[in-house]
């Protein structure tokens, strides 16, 4: 493994825990539901099973390889056995994505109100507001239901991430993606939020949505004026369906 310094992985951690805490703060997470993680060494950490944000600390992180393997490291391996911590239950379909995405460096996974409303019909987000393009495409799309930490559920999110930085859980939750933890974070916020939008505008009625055309004219926009998602580099087009 390549070994990282241990102020670089202290702060590492310190960045993760943080960012789960405000995840928390922004109500798209509630108690131990949800699970961050971000690329390190080779592998990634991620936020233990069954830990309330509130009280997790940076040696609560679990150092994992992308096989599901603990990876050594300076404070890993000793405050792991110490605390009895596990990876989340979900640590497949973090470590997939991580693993066949160079463009992404952090997993955010969240069962938000709206967005897992949403996902339990299994609708995912059409192009009804420009701001979908966030996503990388003109839809966000939801993955077919498969058990929580399958290999299954790996395989379907895999699927409706693709050309995608965001895809919705069917029965489950929404799952986001960036090139940092600010980043991913920010999209799990703005699906969230899109979703929201999207049942409210659906009590009215299903709403006309915006050409592919014209979310490809949004995307290069929001590019040119590095704005969000886009200006990271996430998506340069917008992929059609």
């Amino acid at each position: 493994m390549s070994q990282v310094p241990a102020a670089a992985e202290l702060a590492l951690r310190e960045q993760l825990v943080a960012v789960a805490r405000r995840l928390s703060a922004t109500g798209l997470n509630h108690g131990t539901a949800g699970n961050l993680s971000v690329r390190w060494g080779d592998g990634l950490l991620i936020t233990p099973s069954s830990l309330h944000s509130e009280s997790m600390e940076p040696h609560d992180l679990v150092a994992i390889g992308f096989d599901g393997r603990p990876l050594g490291g300076e404070m890993a391996s000793p405050a792991e056995a110490e605390q009895g911590r596990s990876p989340s239950s979900e640590w497949r379909l973090h470590a997939d994505v991580l693993r066949s995405r160079p463009d992404a460096a952090a997993v955010v996974h969240c069962h938000s109100i709206h967005a897992t409303a949403l996902a339990c019909h299994g609708r995912g987000i059409p192009p009804f507001h420009y701001m979908v393009v966030q996503a990388g495409g003109p839809d966000i799309r939801c993955a077919g239901y498969a058990t929580f930490g399958s290999q299954e559920l790996s395989d379907l999110a895999l699927a409706a991430l693709q050309d995608r930085q965001a895809c919705l859980l069917a029965h489950h939750g929404q799952v986001s993606v960036g090139a940092s933890l600010e980043q991913a974070l920010a999209l799990a916020v703005e699906v969230g939020t899109l979703a929201h939008m999207y049942l409210q505008a659906l009590q009215l009625g299903e709403p006309p949505l915006l050409s592919l055309a014209e979310m490809e004219r949004v995307a290069g926009q929001m590019q040119l004026r590095q704005y969000g998602a886009l200006s990271a580099g996430s998506a340069r087009s917008v992929p059609s369906s």
